[in-house]
């Protein structure tokens, strides 16, 4: 009799289930495949027209009065005699008329960075050299160098890159301080690569402006979070006032897109986008080197703030998924319905990507910009683990 009680209540259940399921009519998975699709592409176009048209179509308010800041520009430096002796004189010889210096940390480095930056020091009065002979200890990567960096700095106005960086033109200090007015606090600028042959430095160019496109954009949204060191200016006040560093010095990376995350607001947070405020780098020249570089990168996401991975997870999974919905759509569905709604997502695109591609000296790469859109997808699945993989130590 208990064992009645018990089972007696479900039995019924389960036939009012059946008869439920079996009245409803059997589901079209072509229907649903495709509306799937037209609502992940309507969420893509929200981003293109929403966020992304922001820096296609972007123009800088024009100033009433415009001021030249006093500028510390900080480079930290590990075995980077090369690159120093490549890049440091384009930063060195900026025409800039108010008062700029260059900081140089030469951090434990065993090569010839000590020697090359002494004989730069000769010739360029504004060149400022720290040399750190120890290791911090419990902080990891370059947080402890450029806060040593930022403690010597002479001025207000910071302007971060790194060694093997170069400016495009001798206006780039001028562009970027440029950027401030009375309540900004940060400006962001673009840090690309250098244009050399191959698919690969095409792939890797893309994927920077890419990120570029998004952080840029929503910075303009008014939303800001993140910034690259290779082109960043914060003030020196701001820094202190966060207590540099100290939040997030357990993690080896993040001196850029995490303090930027961190501290960036709508209101005190500004761009430049401009040809001659931009640095470029030499790109990775291995698949094998780049993976490491970009997994390193990624270990940083999973600190953001919620709202923004929120919002750079949904952009990410919607561009993930559209191509594999696509054809889905065409095979079990109809393509005279699946390639329309393709065809207003790319011809969004393609205007959204040109004029962005042009503003930042990235229009060889437009051509292919179908390409490298359906290369996303092969790219977040290689990097996607990196977003819960421990962060490496060190630079």
């Amino acid at each position: 009799m208990l064992l009645w009680k018990i089972f007696y209540p479900l039995f019924i259940a389960h036939c009012l289930l059946k008869s439920t399921f079996a009245a409803m009519p059997p589901i079209n998975w072509g229907e649903v495949i495709f509306y799937s699709f037209a609502a992940v592409t309507a969420i893509q176009i929200f981003y293109y027209t929403g966020f992304f048209g922001r820096l296609a179509f972007y123009k800088p308010k024009v100033k009433s009065k415009s001021q030249n800041h006093p500028v510390s520009v900080i480079i930290c430096a590990r075995d980077e005699d090369e690159n120093l002796a490549r890049n440091l004189p384009g930063v060195l010889v900026q025409s800039y008329p108010s008062t700029y210096e260059v900081v140089a940390i030469n951090d434990n480095s065993l090569d010839d960075s000590k020697y090359i930056l002494q004989e730069l020091k000769k010739t360029f009065k504004s060149l400022h050299v720290v040399e750190l002979t120890q290791e911090a200890v419990h902080i990891s990567g370059k947080k402890y160098p450029l806060s040593i960096g930022i403690r010597e700095a002479k001025h207000e106005v910071l302007l971060l890159t790194d060694a093997d960086c170069v400016p495009s033109s001798e206006h780039w200090v001028t562009k970027m301080q440029d950027g401030y007015d009375e309540n900004i606090e940060i400006v962001l600028g673009y840090g690309a690569y250098h244009k050399k042959k191959g698919m690969l430095n095409k792939l890797i160019r893309f994927e920077t402006f890419h990120t570029a496109l998004q952080y840029l954009s929503y910075a303009l949204a008014g939303i800001p979070y993140m910034g690259v060191g290779r082109n960043l200016s914060y003030k020196k006040s701001l820094f202190f006032k966060s207590k540099g560093f100290s939040s997030i010095n357990h993690i080896p990376s993040g001196d850029d897109d995490l303090f930027i995350n961190k501290n960036a607001t709508k209101n005190n947070t500004a761009v430049v986008i401009d040809p001659d405020a931009i640095t470029r780098s030499i790109p990775k020249t291995t698949w094998k080197a780049w993976l490491r570089q970009k997994s390193r990168h990624y270990t940083t996401a999973k600190f953001y703030k919620p709202k923004h991975k929120f919002l750079l997870g949904l952009y990410f999974a919607t561009q993930f998924i559209f191509y594999p919905l696509l054809v889905a759509s065409i095979i079990f569905y109809d393509w005279r319905f699946a390639l329309p709604v393709f065809g207003i997502r790319f011809i969004i695109q393609a205007i959204v990507l040109y004029k962005s591609m042009k503003k930042m000296g990235e229009s060889d790469l437009w051509p292919w910009f179908i390409f490298f859109d359906i290369w996303m997808f092969f790219y977040y699945l290689i990097f996607a683990p990196a977003l819960w993989r421990k962060p490496a130590k060190g630079w």
